[in-house]
């Protein structure tokens, strides 16, 4: 709800809207520009978690370039970061691949089989590209270090049965079978949300399994999930980290950080619309958890809401009996029919009414991306708040982006 912490001047804000906050994008950016300087690692933004697109003229002053999962994120990158686009997928089709070698730097594969089907592609190209004088597309293969911390399992690219990444077996037959001319690197991204020190554990693992192969690489891509910019993420193990790999392989090491990039950057706030009561009392918001902020059903995970008792337990690592310690307590649920769309029960020390304005913190990385328009619930439009304090309108979506989304 609004409190005095809320700045008056951004009353115009419409509900609800995601607002991403200048000051503090580019204070992540600073940290993960320090890491490229100080490790020699290149920092790419990975756009799955983060592709708010209006802000790369900032984020491309600090960064080398993106990371794509595909042709919109490759051409999104090509287009507005405009510096470098490294893409993988677990399987492209012929024509995003004529399309990739046009804006690509490095082309990352899940197979021998892919890149065997679409190297002449990248050959042709890169013919091109060297009476152009520019620079030639790299090819990597994504590898399976076969293990990872990461949980819940959903989100754990290791896990038994992975469609991402080639295994040590599988790797060793595709070298037999084509060799490596051509590759110019490997690939493994097996972290979400995690420290350093499980990036030291993993790379043991990697180097364990496809230390051989490095020699013949120019360049090692670590992937993302690395939580770079979060308060206690050890920054300065990840410079020793990559400076020792260096130092013993001399390779270019890659980042592929999303999260990091939009890690408390900004809120998403919306409005209570009704008040229910059914053994406990129900706050019914203009914003939905399955709609606008899917992972909190699919993580799952309950999102700080600021000024609530959650959000103060939260922060000291301990849980609170709401209805025996909040003087107000209420469930927050969306506007769609799912019976499950519900945010979480959460404690103020005012009681809600209609109308009051609910935040909910750290809403900039993957919910934008993720966002839906499921039941017809609009989109929240999207803004910034500037350095200079002043709230800027980006986008408001209508009608029409329902309506031209389903046919």
């Amino acid at each position: 709800m609004l409190s005095k912490n809320y700045p008056k001047n951004y009353q115009s804000i419409p509900s609800p809207c995601y607002v991403l906050e200048e000051e503090k994008l580019e204070k992540n950016l600073k940290l993960l520009q320090r890491v490229e300087k100080e490790s020699g690692a290149k920092v790419l933004l990975a756009l799955k978690g983060y592709a708010l697109w209006r802000s790369f003229p900032l984020a491309r002053e600090y960064l080398s370039g993106i990371t794509a999962s595909g042709i919109y994120e490759a051409k999104l990158g090509y287009e507005e970061f405009q510096k470098e686009v490294s893409v993988f997928s677990p399987a492209y089709k012929k024509e995003e691949i004529i399309e990739l070698v046009k804006i690509s730097n490095h082309i990352i594969f899940n197979s021998f089989l892919q890149w065997q089907t679409y190297k002449d592609y990248i050959l042709e190209e890169n013919k091109q590209r060297e009476v152009q004088k520019r620079a030639k597309i790299e090819i990597g293969l994504r590898v399976n270090p076969q293990y990872s911390e990461v949980t819940p399992a959903i989100y754990n690219p290791c896990i038994e049965g992975s469609r991402l990444g080639i295994n040590k077996e599988e790797f060793q037959k595709g070298v037999e079978k084509y060799g490596l001319e051509g590759i110019s690197g490997l690939h493994f991204h097996t972290h979400c949300e995690q420290n350093s020190d499980a990036l030291k554990r993993t790379l043991k693992h990697f180097v364990k399994h496809f230390g051989e192969f490095i020699p013949q690489m120019q360049w090692i891509n670590f992937g993302g999930g690395h939580h770079i910019t979060r308060e206690d993420y050890d920054v300065e193990l990840l410079i020793k980290i990559i400076k020792k790999f260096n130092k013993t392989y001399h390779k270019q090491v890659y980042l592929e950080p999303g999260e990091a990039i939009g890690w408390q950057t900004g809120f998403l706030i919306g409005s209570v619309v009704d008040i229910v009561k059914n053994g406990i009392d129900i706050a019914l918001l203009d914003v939905s958890a399955a709609a606008h902020m899917p992972d909190c059903l699919e993580m799952p995970y309950r999102p700080m809401v600021r000024n609530s008792f959650f959000a103060k337990a939260q922060t000291k690592h301990k849980q609170l009996q709401l209805k025996s310690e909040a003087k107000y307590a209420y469930r927050l649920g969306g506007p769609t029919c799912l019976a499950g769309d519900v945010i979480g029960d959460y404690g103020f020390e005012e009681e809600l009414k209609i109308g009051d304005r609910i935040i909910f913190e750290d809403m900039i990385h993957y919910t934008i991306v993720k966002n839906n328009t499921f039941n017809g619930v609009p989109l929240p439009s999207i803004g910034i708040i500037r350095k200079n304090g002043e709230f800027e309108l980006l986008k408001s979506f209508s009608y029409e982006d329902y309506k031209y989304r389903n046919s």
